[in-house]
């Protein structure tokens, strides 16, 4: 079959990998889309590092193939989105509604693929970038049939983290005020869920001209070239500002740019082992740096209440979807995600 295979210097599609059958609690699915997220272009530049050989891609949708012993939830034939989130479900975090931090669910890469006799590592616990492949019973999310797969692909990440950073963890409320430095996949989501929370000032940043009419028809009711002018549209600060573009300069004006109160959320993913600095001073009023993994959610819960809210109009997926590519054409896709010409690059196995 088909897929996008890292080797450790380079990225490219291949004809000939194969896959286990599913054991308990695992479920087989046959990709129909995958969305192309930084992430994945991060491990291809060492952003982040991960074991190779691997199969790429961690936001995914698809048909349910087949399931094994002990899965109950989903059966062949089911239209699932699949979460990066293999949480073991019975640790303390995952008893306390924090799947996010169950320490099961990352690090701990398994190898359902082969190639030549050569077992491969999966990436992300998704492996989305294949025609098929297998996730634990958790990962996988039913969805109504009436939702398109390649708007649906993109629920499991890039809608869980931006929509989920803003209404699990920040927690944004209505009549408030947002920044969103970024408004690539991750920052339209998070300007989308500050106009499901209510907010009512959506400041958009962005230094690409050509991403304010996107970021308007998420929600944005203000779109600045640059953090310096934000000030002349909120002269106290904003109540809450997402950086979403991982770098750490970026980080110091998020926070300097919040609100008595405020909180700088960081959702940009800069390399591992960069720093940033700031002045301890500036928190002194209540203010708050927070960390958020996946959008702090819990995916059974979530991209099922997401699928619904774009079955009412609330949620935007198909205007997520610049383009579709068929998988031959991983390379183009990743060179449009890698200069920005895209909010979201769907990746497709006719």
């Amino acid at each position: 079959m088909r897929g996008v295979v890292f080797d450790g210097k380079q990225a490219q599609v291949v004809d000939d990998l194969e896959i286990r059958d599913p054991g308990p609690g695992e479920v087989l699915v046959d990709i129909a889309a995958a969305g192309l997220c930084h992430s994945d272009l991060s491990v291809i530049d060492g952003t982040i590092p991960f074991p190779a050989p691997c199969v790429l891609g961690h936001e995914g949708a698809g048909v349910v193939e087949a399931v094994g012993a002990g899965v109950t939830h989903v059966a062949a034939g089911d239209h699932v989105s699949l979460s990066t989130l293999a949480a073991c479900g019975a640790c303390s975090d995952c008893d306390r509604g924090r799947p996010t931090m169950c320490r099961k669910a990352i690090g701990m890469p398994g190898k359902p693929f082969s190639r030549g006799g050569q077992k491969l590592f999966q990436f992300a616990s998704n492996s989305s970038f294949a025609e098929r492949t297998i996730v634990k019973a958790v990962q996988a999310v039913k969805i109504p049939s009436d939702i398109p797969l390649t708007s649906a692909a993109l629920i499991g990440c890039g809608v869980l983290t931006g929509v989920g950073a803003v209404l699990n963890r920040a927690k944004v409320g209505i009549g408030e005020s947002v920044v969103v430095i970024g408004t690539g996949g991750i920052g339209l989501n998070v300007i989308q869920g500050a106009r499901i929370a209510g907010a009512t000032r959506i400041v958009a940043v962005d230094n690409n001209p050509a991403k304010e009419a996107v970021a308007r028809q998420f929600g944005a009711t203000e779109f600045l070239p640059s953090a310096d002018a934000v000030r002349d549209i909120l002269p106290t600060g904003a109540d809450h500002v997402f950086e979403c573009v991982g770098h750490v300069a970026l980080i110091r004006q998020a926070i300097e740019l919040l609100d008595r109160g405020g909180q700088a959320i960081l959702l940009g993913m800069p390399a591992a082992a960069a720093e940033a600095s700031f002045v301890p001073a500036a928190l002194f009023l209540d203010k708050t740096i927070l960390g958020c993994r996946y959008g702090s959610s819990r995916p059974q819960h979530d991209i099922a209440l997401y699928a619904e809210l774009y079955r009412t109009g609330a949620l935007l997926l198909d205007e997520l979807v610049t383009e579709t590519y068929p998988i031959e054409d991983f390379a183009k896709a990743a060179d449009d995600a890698e200069h920005g010409r895209v909010a979201r690059g769907v990746l497709t196995f006719g």
